[in-house]
């Protein structure tokens, strides 16, 4: 298993498939199948039978999870892509950005 260097909450660009150059905010990551949830990227449609929660039911717009290969992190300084590293500041290890060896 690799290690994720994305996590919920994180601000991500898409750079490969229908959706490339889309930015949104990571919503949920999925660890077993390398995917993420990306706020307004990949939309589907479901469809819904009516429930006490939707009575009318029909077609439903949402989120559907991309392959964390395809994001990268963007990076808090330059508003651009970056590559994530690791480094250890004191008895924590933090993530950096690459491109600007900012703490994320």
């Amino acid at each position: 298993m690799t290690k994720l260097k994305i996590k919920s909450g994180d601000i991500v660009k898409v750079i490969a498939g229908d959706h490339k150059g889309t930015e949104g905010k990571v919503l949920r990551v999925f660890v077993d199948a390398n995917k993420a949830i990306v706020e307004g990227t990949n939309m589907v449609s479901v469809h819904t039978k009516p429930s006490a929660k939707n009575p009318q039911g029909g077609i439903v717009k949402k989120e559907a999870p991309i392959q964390i290969s395809n994001l990268s992190l963007i990076d808090p300084k330059s508003k651009k892509a970056t590559k994530v590293g690791y480094k250890v500041e004191g008895d924590k290890k933090v993530r950096f950005s690459k491109k600007s060896n900012q703490v994320l």
